[in-house]
């Protein structure tokens, strides 16, 4: 298995996966299977190349299996925080720590920045297994946000978490 940072030669495959994990899990997204699913290829490879992002991809061979991607953010007053978005393991690949080897890749380009000083993320509260992972890694629930997702008129709440490096 490899892990790296994606480019726009990953694109195809990035969008790929992407497609399918909004269409499977609607509830541990913001973004929907609709709003995405004819998206042009160009703005999936600009926004692999955002300069603010940093989205990660496990391989096994030639098959991207997972990603999730790290947002820096730019404004001053809180430019000491990042925030992680779109962790998504294909079904084949879970319970074999790759969710974890990205997340940890995730927390090692935090900490090689050094402006960044927390983590922030949101998970659906009713996610345990991502939960659990999150929480091994050091993740503190500061909050649940009631109702934040609405799903074919079902309400999944989101629960708030953060990781401070110092």
């Amino acid at each position: 298995m490899e892990i790296r940072i994606l480019a726009s030669k990953d694109a195809e495959k990035y969008q790929r996966l992407r497609i399918e994990a909004l269409q499977n899990h609607p509830e541990a997204f913001s973004s929907s299977f609709e709003e995405e699913k004819d998206m042009p290829i160009q703005k999936t490879e600009e926004r692999l190349n955002g300069k603010q992002s940093f989205t990660f991809g496990a391989f096994i061979e030639k098959d991207l299996i997972g990603v999730a991607t790290l947002i820096v953010e730019t404004k001053i007053k809180i430019k000491h925080r990042a925030t992680i978005v779109a962790v998504y393991v294909h079904p084949s690949a879970r319970n074999t720590g790759i969710g974890k080897k990205l997340m940890h890749e995730l927390i090692n380009q935090a900490k090689a920045l050094p402006e960044i000083e927390q983590i922030y993320l949101t998970v659906t509260a009713s996610n345990y297994s991502a939960k659990h992972l999150y929480n091994s890694l050091g993740f503190k629930t500061y909050g649940i946000e009631k109702k934040a997702l609405k799903v074919e008129g079902t309400y999944f709440d989101d629960e708030l978490m953060v990781l401070f490096l110092s």
